[in-house]
């Protein structure tokens, strides 16, 4: 037996005696009670409390005992039908109470003739009650099979039923609970939807970004081996692409692996004070020469007071390269970049990286941070990257408790921003 098992035996055994023990406090207090009723009403000798005391105490003590041998039977369980339990439940109860009416009418020596009227009325009462709790109790029963139903349905894979949650007693609380599960179920099954198609629109997308340069390379390393090309400055061309090709699949790799590490949660930050003016600097400098080869140009400013921020430098440097980067991509030339710093207010730094390109369309602004998301569903290489350099970006400016969205206007450019924690 598994420590499980044992845990769940130990707390309905709990549960059991617990139960008991109310149940006998409640049969006391019921002694008691009448006992103090029957002393305010008829003020009787005390030989006769005494001998209702006796007689209450030894019906209620058969009461007892009955009720928690039918209990501890089980025949609560085996019940095919909560409605039959309950009606059970009903027989009982009226059974005890004619029982201790009886016994103790009999007890007290009531006459013949009163006795027997006595026996036809509780009779007829306890007919009345089980009936009547037959038919109350079928509100409780519609409602469980409701329920029961509704589980069904699901089980059968449609998670667009829904309960009815009239009313505020338990059954009621379930249904609503039931509910907000089936909603959280949906939303699971939306997620699952979505994740599958993000996996095979990934195997399809790596596929193609790793084809395309494996297949460059492979044609210009045949050329080489086989002294098809032989002067020195087609050879030095051909090398030079074959790098690229190589550094596009280092960058998809990287990317690959850095998502990964997200995702299990793995992202280590090494925040330290540092300076986003000089991460400006570097990230302007090293992207000067491919704007200067596209006519873009590229400028930068920060406020005073920005400086300093406590960052990993490595991680927010590569969100600047993100962010320039594919400005550059997407601005045409004679077009413009500027990247700005400032305190946005006493705890937080604001970074915009602007740009008078071509601008992002309605539809796809509320997704560029998805992963694998690109607006250019062609998947040049000429005009993206992997997919994943925004996704990367906004799980490391979360990671700083920062902020990072974007803002766009298609024809009139974009503005991409983030925030980070003073």
């Amino acid at each position: 037996m598994n420590e499980v098992t044992q845990k769940t035996i130990l707390m309905d055994n709990r549960r059991s005696w617990l139960l008991a023990l109310r149940f006998a406090l409640g049969v006391v207090a019921v002694v008691l009670g009448a006992l103090a009723l029957f002393f305010a009403i008829m003020n009787p000798p005390m030989a006769d409390l005494r001998a209702m005391a006796f007689f209450l105490s030894i019906t209620a003590l058969i009461s007892m005992v009955t009720g928690y041998g039918f209990y501890r039977s089980g025949w609560i369980h085996r019940s095919p039908r909560l409605s039959w339990t309950l009606l059970g439940g009903y027989a009982l109860s009226s059974l005890l109470t004619f029982l201790n009416v009886f016994v103790t009418a009999r007890l007290m020596f009531a006459s013949e003739h009163d006795l027997l009227l006595a026996t036809v009325l509780l009779a007829f009462a306890a007919g009345i009650a089980m009936v009547l709790g037959y038919f109350l109790s079928s509100a409780v029963t519609d409602k469980i099979s409701t329920l029961t139903r509704a589980a069904n349905i699901i089980a059968e894979g449609d998670l667009s039923v829904r309960v009815a949650a009239g009313g505020s007693d338990e059954i009621s609380q379930l249904a609503d609970t039931f509910n907000k599960m089936i909603e959280r179920l949906e939303e699971t099954n939306r997620k699952q939807r979505e994740l599958d198609r993000l996996r095979r629109d990934l195997i399809a997308w790596v596929g193609h970004d790793l084809r395309t340069p494996l297949a460059s390379m492979r044609a210009i390393l045949e050329a080489l081996a086989d002294g098809v090309v032989t002067e020195p400055a087609t050879v030095k061309r051909y090398l030079l692409t074959a790098q690229r090709d190589i550094q596009s699949l280092s960058t998809l790799i990287d990317d690959l692996f850095e998502m990964a590490q997200i995702d299990a949660g793995g992202m280590q930050l090494d925040k330290r004070a540092n300076s986003v003016v000089d991460l400006i600097s570097d990230t302007l400098e090293g992207f000067s020469a491919l704007a200067q080869e596209k006519g873009v140009y590229l400028s930068g400013q920060a406020a005073s007071g920005v400086d300093p921020v406590r960052i990993d430098a490595r991680q927010v440097g590569r969100v600047l390269s993100n962010l320039v980067g594919n400005a550059i991509r997407h601005t045409p030339a004679g077009g413009h970049i500027e990247v700005q710093a400032s305190v946005h207010d006493a705890q937080t730094v604001l970074v915009e990286v602007c740009d008078s390109g071509e601008g992002i369309p309605a539809e796809s602004v509320a997704r560029v941070f998805e992963q694998f998301y690109r607006a250019e569903q062609s998947r040049n290489r000429a005009t993206g990257g992997t997919g994943l350099g925004l996704t990367i970006s906004k799980s490391i400016i979360e990671a700083h408790g920062g902020q990072i969205g974007v803002e766009s206007t298609p024809g009139q450019g974009a503005r991409f921003y983030f925030t980070l924690p003073r």
